[in-house]
């Protein structure tokens, strides 16, 4: 998979997507918006069970309790946890769409350098051209299809 200005080129095809509000960045860093530059692995799925079919055999489903932590000054930082957490995150089981299905890269993981910028993950857009806090988001149809087509360690290339 690799970022270009037009979308993702992947498997011969131009996937339409978004990116982070502050661009792309060589300098990551946390709430920036930006979405990183360089080479990211797939290291897992998340998906909603209650709202979609498991999309792959490796896919792990999102509970209820299940949260991101984005707290740089906790050891969890940049993992998933799991409700009650008192510090600083992000609910996987949102009300809207959007986490539906996530793809998790291994942005700052699994070694987190605090306040480098927490979890780039491939997920669903607001709509096109909406920007996101620094993840790849694409339509729901094709972030499907592409969730069928990659493995673990497919490789998101942000030049």
């Amino acid at each position: 998979m690799v970022l270009t200005p037009m979308g993702v080129r992947f498997q011969g095809r131009m996937w339409p997507c978004t990116i982070g509000k502050g661009g792309i960045s060589g300098r990551k860093r946390e709430g920036d918006g930006a979405t990183p530059r360089g080479v990211h692995r797939i290291v897992g799925m998340l998906y909603r069970p209650d709202r979609i079919a498991r999309p792959t055999s490796w896919a792990s489903p999102i509970g209820p309790r299940d949260l991101w932590s984005d707290e740089v000054h906790d050891s969890q930082y940049n993992t998933l946890v799991r409700a009650p957490y008192a510090h600083s995150h992000e609910k996987l089981r949102r009300a809207d769409p959007l986490y539906d299905l996530v793809i998790l890269t291994n942005w700052n993981w699994p070694d987190a350098e605090a306040g480098r910028g927490s979890a780039i993950f491939i997920h669903q857009f607001r709509r096109a051209g909406y920007p996101t806090e620094g993840c790849v988001a694409f339509s729901r149809p094709h972030l499907h299809e592409i969730a069928q087509r990659i493995a673990r360690h497919t490789r998101l290339i942000v030049p």
